[in-house]
């Protein structure tokens, strides 16, 4: 079965195939650098590094690029506000680059932990500048835009003579007609949802650069298009980002890349694609509301919502247990049973590890491997694909007991699935063999001392023992003949 994926722009899954195999050019939108990483974060990075990971198994040679947004990101988002950047400089009594650099360096971190790979190219939008400039030009040039006192502006109504506008939100014109209202800087544009390619600066703004229209700033939108076709040309094959930047910001990026290049953009990307919102306990995650959560504090537990602290792979597993497409609803008690998932894996993948082949197997994993990989090609399910793991883990006990047994070619090929599907696509982290060989010493022994006490019928220590195992996150399997242990949340 080959990778289908849902495309936004024409709201149907289709085959995914790249314009020149085998290399595929991906673009995602990063983070805009004036905060720390939060939860909405996680997941968009977490969905595409998956995607990134299973074009390069499938063996595409993937150039994956990811902005980072330091530079002209409103707080409205629609050419009105502060530039978020410049707010927390002013706040902080610091340079914007100082902010830039701190929260790209905490995301970073935030990003190893997680176990995201880090993208191809990962441009910055004031590295950018001339590429922005040249764009906004080409843009004046083929005559759909204007200039109003130094601001360039895209004419929404001029590009829509010969290009759709909303064909990736389905919003129409008319739409945003209705629902306009007066904002500062409106009162130049020549209608009210036409939109900023380039701000001019009061001599107060932090952050300028000189252009052909004077000293200004690049709107948001502009950054992104001209990061995007610089370094994979037009069109390319994906253009990824959370499902809240289908409008304004990717709607405007469609309709900046027909501006700049005619019919030849083809809508910028071949394939869009948008990871769904995170929620808190239902709600969406907001600071006014006081749930708003970043990745630090649901490692460190210091949050209201957070009774302790969480390893990374928790995080990333309870991601990894929604579709991409649905709403991930976050709660302590999802985290935890996303935890205790995790170590379910990882001790089912110990176990399997130490399983020998038999030449006489009475059990088969044919079907098993193709419905994992369907999973996967089926829009990168990679809720389906941990289920059928899950639903192995029960055969892989029997087989590390040698109630059933599989020929030498379907364990290695079993063993390989494992490898291959949770830690080289999905991202998991395996628990390190030392730290397995560390809890086998300490467990093994008081198993012993269990065991000595249950014989001497001593049940008061023996369940004393099982109980501050327990305690201390191990669970304990009995059976006639011998007991074995596995980590527990």
């Amino acid at each position: 079965m080959a990778l289908v994926l849902y495309n936004t722009l024409t709201r149907r899954k289709e085959p995914f195939s790249p314009l020149n195999p085998p290399y595929v050019g991906m673009y995602v939108c990063g983070p805009t650098v004036y905060g720390d990483p939060h939860l909405g974060h996680a997941r968009a990075a977490v969905v595409f590094d998956v995607l990134y990971r299973y074009l390069t198994f499938q063996g595409y040679k993937v150039r994956y690029v990811r902005n980072i947004t330091d530079v002209g990101h409103l707080e409205g988002d629609a050419d009105e506000g502060e530039d978020k950047i410049l707010k927390k400089a002013r706040l902080e009594k610091i340079e914007p680059i100082e902010v830039a650099q701190r929260y790209t360096a905490l995301y970073h971190k935030a990003m190893d932990a997680l176990n995201v790979r880090r993208p191809s190219i990962e441009p910055t939008a004031t590295g950018h500048i001339p590429q922005q400039i040249a764009m906004v030009q080409r843009i004046l040039e083929r005559g759909y835009a204007y200039v109003v006192n130094g601001s360039v502006y895209l004419d929404v109504e001029l590009y829509r003579q010969d290009f759709p506008y909303g064909v990736l939100s389905g919003r129409q014109v008319e739409e945003l007609i209705a629902g306009s209202r007066e904002l500062e800087g409106q009162a130049e544009k020549r209608h009210p949802w036409d939109f900023a390619l380039w701000k001019r600066a009061e001599p107060t703004h932090l952050m300028q650069w000189d252009s052909p229209w004077g000293r200004g700033y690049p709107g948001w939108h502009i950054e992104c298009s001209a990061m995007s076709t610089h370094y994979l040309g037009v069109p390319f094959d994906i253009h990824g980002g959370g499902l809240d930047l289908i409008f304004p910001h990717h709607e405007a990026e469609i309709a900046q890349a027909h501006a700049c290049y005619g019919e030849a953009a083809h809508h910028q990307a071949r394939f869009w694609i948008h990871n769904n919102l995170v929620t808190i306990d239902g709600q969406k995650m907001s600071k006014s509301l006081g749930n708003f959560i970043t990745i630090e504090e649901v490692f460190s537990g210091n949050h209201p919502k957070l009774s302790r602290g969480y390893p990374p792979m928790a995080l990333r597993f309870l991601i990894l247990q929604a579709h991409y497409r649905s709403t991930l609803d976050f709660s302590e008690e999802a985290l935890r049973a996303a935890y205790r998932a995790y170590l379910r894996l990882m001790n089912a993948y110990r176990r399997l590890l130490q399983v020998r082949p038999h030449s006489y197997a009475t059990y088969s994993i044919g079907a098993w491997k193709e419905k994992v990989f369907a999973a996967l090609d089926d829009d990168l399910n990679t809720a389906a694909a941990l289920a059928l793991f899950f639903e192995q883990t029960d055969d892989i006990l029997r087989l590390y007991r040698n109630e059933i047994y599989l020929s030498p070619e379907d364990l290695d090929s079993l063993k390989r699935i494992w490898q291959e599907v949770l830690f080289d696509i999905l991202g998991l982290t395996p628990i390190h063999q030392v730290e397995w060989e560390r809890w086998e010493r300490v467990v093994n022994l008081l198993i012993h001392l269990r065991r000595q006490a249950r014989s001497e019928r001593n049940f008061a220590l023996a369940d004393f023992l099982r109980d501050e195992l327990q305690r201390l996150g191990v669970r304990l399997l009995d059976f006639p003949e011998e007991t074995l242990w596995e980590l527990a949340e």
